[in-house]
Order: structure tokens, then C-alpha cells, then sequence
């Protein structure tokens, strides 16, 4: 495929938060109008684009299967169907209004001259923190809904130049200031893999779109595992570049230090073309210079699915968790280790004795966040508030971020204890840097690991608990990639990170790429399948059971399982049995010549009949599309049970 370069781009400005329902609405009434539809638009019936590679959806344009534009329609009738119904992930903050225009300026393109490159008429989001023309950028806060820059950030003019298109914009944790992103311009955000608990964050929104099919790929920021962590919490794979590597000019700080702008994806690849087409020099960020010296020609090109074999891999066994809240975690991560011994890898453990002490409060972020978020509100004419501090005095922040927030607004490099502080920081940074730049020439490694965070994902409204190892990469510099590596009990995703020399992303990607291509630790969420003609799949009825005892007595069971949501629907009523007699019609799991544990009660003692639905978690879900969930009627006259049935799925 030969592709050409075009650096011209028209798009115009409008767009607003409450933009989003009504262009969703539009759009879609536009596509699905009934006798209007297009082939191509009559093919999102099939959702194209569900879990589709960024190499695939280029390769459907090449061969006229699909146009920019039937992209475009079919991640927005995904959005619709999940993002504020279903698991209502609330990932979305604003969509482009002109994604359509643009999009058929892109086909047009590719009919008159073709392909600018493998993200030519592709579908991309990015976190609300970087800046658009074309959108606001609200950094998750209220105060912020209408801040509208001038000029998109030097990473969004890549993409645009590159030939993708940015669809919208996702919800963050606010001001980028935590890892479960709540926000008060969005509320909460959810995880497609349970939308009880929090994507992590900052850039939850990021990791829920992209884990949810929402577009091809998505960018996100990274201060101190704002990347790493919701593709730990989502099965994707982030990475935080080296310092230098790419540009951060057009997004909202939190520290101009420690700030790292790059992508998530769904696959290595995916993550090699989003690299490829926005890492690099820009003069606006002094912090680039040089970086195009260590940019190969692709990231790609390193892409081997035997990069294993023969792979040094040190473990940082200080940085896994050693609560009994840890050991899901551990226990994933420790199978993946044996897994990549199993595939070649040498893997040793590594101590470091002087790491807990030089990483302990290394992090420069509350030194600099007030001062970098002031200097970016300054450089934008007509921003609606100036400072950190008049956000906090006008009300505007989320109530769960509010005493963090000003204690970060408290600090004062003008005094002198405050200075001394940043000074002890400056040290540490640079002292802990050397040292595992050092461990891994010593130890002829190439890459360090350990879990990339030590607990599964928080429930909606809660603090993160566990250990967060984001501050390595964070404090040093170096590179780290997150990478799906298992699941908890309960469907949960877990992550092992990845950590290198300075500019190693090339080897990172590649053993990322070996372990993606033999173990395949990609899994969709339940709650965001594959469309059905544009909607999300309805109701899955399943067949009436019949459970009878001795002496007539018996009760019927109608049930149905909504499968986007887990809910499983019932109603149960019980014949010729006294209320008195009845103890329990049990829901379990189990073999189909071995019984399992009680899951619930769907009729309790004394009661005939019942109306009721419960959610499905993990394991439960997956025993009922296996056919391993029984009912069992248990009574004064048959105690241990009528003779249990299966649920089976009538579709």
C-alpha cells in the first residue's frame, strides 16, 4: 500500500457539551432513516467495527467494504447504545460535530489520490485535556466547560494530518488530579467490565472508550499512571513514552515534569500506528528537542511474535502487594510470569534495596501543578477562570476532590520550606533515575516489571485501594508499558508493567507483541457487545423450567437475561406446597454431574412467589452462557433438593 502525505486540513469550529445528545440523535436518525440507507450504512448492521484493528478498518476502506463515513456511523451507534443507556459508561464528554463532513473529505481523498497513511478515515478519541479547535477542553472541570482553544495540541495536529479522525473527546478524572475519574462537569465514569467500579483514571474515559469499541484507539495523558492504570482496569495495552519523546504543547498540565501525552489501544499494533503518527520534535515543547533522533522509521517494524524467546526480564517483587486484598492480583501476575518463562523469557527476580527510600515521595506534582495549570489558563484569551485558586473559590470542583485540590493549591515555592522540599524531590528524581538505568546495564535486563497497580479496579465512589507503582516511570523517565496479562475471579482485568532504559519503546512494543501474539490476553467486556442491527442485543429468553416433587407439589420458573447489564430476570410461583413448607428455590452453580454453591435465592422460606431480578458478577455470567447455572427446589418434603435443572438459553 503506498501511501501520500497532505498536511492541509479544514475544520471548522463549534461544539459544546450539550452538543453530544443531539448530534448522536441526529446522526443516527440520519443513517438508520428508514429507505435512505446506503450498502455501506446497511452493514452496520454487522457492527464492523466491534474489537476491529485500527490495520483491519483500513484494510475494509481499501476494499470498499466500509468508508470513513460507515466508520464514523457505526462507533456513534455504539456510543449511543452503551454510553448513556445500558452499562451507561458515561465516557463521552463531546462529540465533533463536523466527524461526518470530515470524514467524506477523507473518502473523497482516498477515490482522488488514496491513503494518506494506515490512519487515513480512521476514528480516534482523545482525553478532554487536549486541545481542539474544534471542541472545548474542559479538563474534567465545571469551571472549564467552555474554554475554547485556538489551536489544536501539536499531537491532535499529527492525527489530523495523519488522516484520522477525532470523533469527540472523553471524560477524564478532573484536572487529571486522580485515578478514578469523577469529575464535576461529568460525574462518574464506568468500567465496561463492571460499571460498578471506576476505569482508573485520569484517563478513564480514554480507557473505557477504547475497551468499549467507542473508536479505533484513543490518547490519553500520564503523570502518574493516568495511561497505565485504566488500560491496567480495561485489558488494553498503554504506554508512558520517555520523557521528550512526544510533545505535551495543547494539554492541560498538572506537571509540566512529569506529563506525558500518548495513546491506549486495544491492540500492540494499534498502539505502534497511534506512536508512529504523533511522536516527535515540536518547538513549542523544549523538552522534545532531540526527539527525533531516537524516532525509528516504525514502530512497527520491531513487531515479532518470537521477541520472547531470550528476553532478560528482572521482577520487582518489592512492588507487588502483600495485603490479602493484593492477592488476586499477584496471583495473575505470577501465572504471567511463569507464562513468559514458558515462552522463552528469562525472568529473575531483582532487589533493590535503595528503591523504597528514592521513591518515596518523589513525586513533584504538588510543587508544580497550581503554577503549570495558571500558565496554560493564561496562554488561552478569554478562559473562564484563571487559577486553581479561583476554581476553589468559586465552588466548581467535585466534592471528592476538593481537600486534595487545595492542599495542592497551598503550596508556596516562595517559601523557603517549600523550596527546600522541591529541592529533596529534585534529588530523589535524579538519584533514582541513575540507579535503574544502572540495575538494568548491570544486570544486562531489557525491561523491569511488576504489577502495574496491586489491586483490582475501586467500586464507583471509592478510594483506589492498593498500591499504585505508577511513580517509577513517573519519577524517572524511562518508558513503561502496561500489558493485559489476566483476570481476577470476578472478570476483573489485571496488568503487569513493563519498564526500560531511556527511548527503548521499539524493544517494550516488541515484547509486548510476543506476549499478545502466543498467550492473547485480549477479552471485550460484557456489557458492550457487538451491536445487532445498530442496537445493542435485547433480552435473551430462556426456557420455562418445571421442578417437581412428590405428591404434586412443584413450581415454574420463567427467566430472561439482559445481556448488556447482567440482569437476570425472573418469576418463580409454587403449586400444591404450603408457603410454611417452602425453603428455598436456589440459583447454583456448577458441572452438570457435580453440584455447585449457592448463587441466591430466588424463592426464600415461606415464600410461593416471586417477581425479582438479580445482576450477574464474573464467573456467574460466564456459568450461564456455559450452561452451568442450575435451579434446585428445596422444600420440608425433599430437603435436599427436587433434582436441579440447567438454564438454558432458547436463542
Amino acid at each position: 500500500m503506498k501511501y501520500h502525505s497532505n498536511n492541509t486540513s479544514s475544520f471548522a469550529r463549534a461544539s459544546s457539551v450539550v452538543f453530544t445528545a443531539m448530534l448522536l440523535g441526529a446522526m443516527t436518525q440520519t443513517s438508520f432513516a428508514q429507505g435512505k440507507e446506503t450498502a455501506s450504512q446497511r452493514k452496520l448492521a454487522e457492527d464492523p467495527v466491534f474489537e476491529a484493528s485500527i490495520t483491519h478498518l483500513q484494510s475494509a476502506q481499501d476494499a470498499g467494504r466500509a468508508t470513513s463515513r460507515s466508520l464514523v456511523l457505526a462507533y456513534l451507534a455504539r456510543i449511543r447504545a452503551y454510553d448513556q443507556q445500558g452499562p451507561a459508561l458515561n465516557a463521552i464528554v463531546t462529540l465533533n460535530p463536523k466527524a461526518l463532513e470530515e470524514a467524506d473529505q477523507l473518502d473523497r481523498e482516498r477515490r482522488q489520490s488514496g491513503p494518506r497513511g494506515p490512519l487515513h478515515g480512521i476514528p480516534i478519541l482523545v482525553k478532554d485535556n487536549y486541545d481542539t479547535v474544534d471542541m472545548p477542553t474542559t479538563g474534567g472541570t465545571l469551571a472549564l466547560a467552555t474554554l475554547q482553544a485556538q489551536a489544536d495540541a501539536f499531537q491532535v495536529k499529527r492525527l489530523r494530518e495523519a488522516g484520522a479522525v477525532i470523533l469527540g473527546k472523553t471524560t477524564m478524572h478532573e484536572l487529571a488530579a486522580g485515578v478514578t475519574t469523577v469529575s464535576s462537569l461529568t460525574g462518574f465514569t464506568r468500567n465496561p467490565y463492571d460499571p460498578r467500579r471506576a476505569p482508573g483514571g485520569s484517563s478513564g474515559g480514554t480507557g473505557a472508550a477504547v475497551a468499549a469499541s467507542f473508536a479505533a484507539a484513543g490518547m490519553g495523558s500520564d503523570t502518574c499512571g493516568s495511561i497505565r492504570i485504566p488500560a491496567a482496569h480495561q485489558n488494553l495495552f498503554g504506554l508512558r513514552t520517555t520523557r521528550g519523546l512526544a510533545s505535551r504543547s495543547g494539554v492541560m498540565p498538572l506537571s509540566s515534569t512529569q506529563d506525558v501525552a500518548a495513546p491506549l489501544a486495544r491492540s500492540v499494533e494499534d498502539l505502534a500506528i497511534m506512536l508512529d503518527a504523533t511522536v516527535g520534535s515540536d518547538p513549542q515543547d523544549s523538552s522534545t528537542v532531540g526527539a527525533n533522533g531516537h524516532v525509528p522509521k516504525s514502530y512497527r517494524d520491531g513487531l515479532r511474535a518470537d521477541s520472547l524467546q531470550g528476553a532478560r526480564i528482572g521482577v520487582l517483587r518489592a512492588l507487588f502487594g502483600a495485603a490479602p486484598e493484593d492477592a488476586e492480583v499477584s496471583a495473575a501476575i505470577n501465572k504471567a510470569l511463569q507464562q513468559l518463562k514458558d515462552q522463552g523469557a528469562i525472568v529473575t527476580d531483582v532487589t533493590i534495596p535503595e528503591l523504597d527510600g528514592l521513591l518515596s515521595g518523589s513525586s513533584i506534582i504538588p510543587y508544580e501543578f497550581k503554577y503549570d495549570l495558571g500558565a496554560y489558563l493564561q496562554s488561552h484569551p478569554g478562559a473562564p477562570v484563571g487559577s486553581l485558586g479561583e476554581i476553589l473559590a468559586r465552588g466548581m470542583e467535585h466534592e471528592l476532590l476538593e481537600a486534595g485540590l487545595r492542599l495542592r493549591n497551598s503550596v508556596d515555592l516562595q517559601n523557603p520550606k517549600d523550596k527546600e522540599e522541591l529541592e529533596k524531590v529534585m534529588h530523589k528524581r535524579s538519584a533514582l533515575k541513575s540507579l535503574m538505568t544502572d540495575v538494568m546495564q548491570r544486570n544486562h535486563l531489557d525491561t523491569l516489571v511488576y504489577p502495574t497497580i496491586q489491586r483490582k479496579a475501586a467500586l464507583i465512589g471509592e478510594p483506589q485501594g492498593g498500591a499504585m507503582n505508577c511513580q517509577l516511570s513517573a519519577t524517572t523517565g524511562l518508558p513503561a508499558l502496561a500489558l493485559p496479562v489476566g483476570f481476577t475471579e470476578d472478570g476483573l482485568p489485571v496488568s503487569l508493567e513493563l519498564l526500560a532504559p531511556e527511548f527503548a519503546e521499539p524493544a517494550l512494543l516488541g515484547l509486548a507483541y510476543g506476549w499478545e501474539q502466543k498467550i492473547g490476553p485480549r477479552r471485550p467486556p460484557y456489557s458492550t457487545p457487538a451491536l445487532v442491527a445498530g442496537k445493542a442485543p435485547g433480552l435473551r429468553r430462556i426456557k420455562p423450567i418445571v421442578l417437581e416433587q412428590p405428591g404434586d407439589a412443584s413450581v415454574r420458573v420463567e427467566l430472561a437475561y439482559d445481556p448488556v447489564t447482567a440482569r437476570l430476570d425472573y418469576q418463580a410461583s409454587a403449586r400444591k406446597v404450603a408457603a410454611s413448607d417452602v425453603i428455598s428455590l436456589a440459583l447454583q452453580r456448577g458441572e452438570a454431574d457435580k453440584p455447585g454453591p449457592v448463587v441466591a435465592n430466588l424463592l426464600r422460606q415461606h415464600q410461593k412467589s416471586v417477581k425479582a431480578s438479580i445482576v450477574l458478577q464474573g464467573k456467574d455470567r460466564e456459568a450461564l452462557l456455559a450452561g452451568k447455572l442450575y435451579v434446585d427446589f428445596y422444600t420440608r418434603s425433599a430437603p435436599l433438593g427436587a433434582g436441579r435443572q440447567p438454564l438454558v438459553l432458547a436463542d
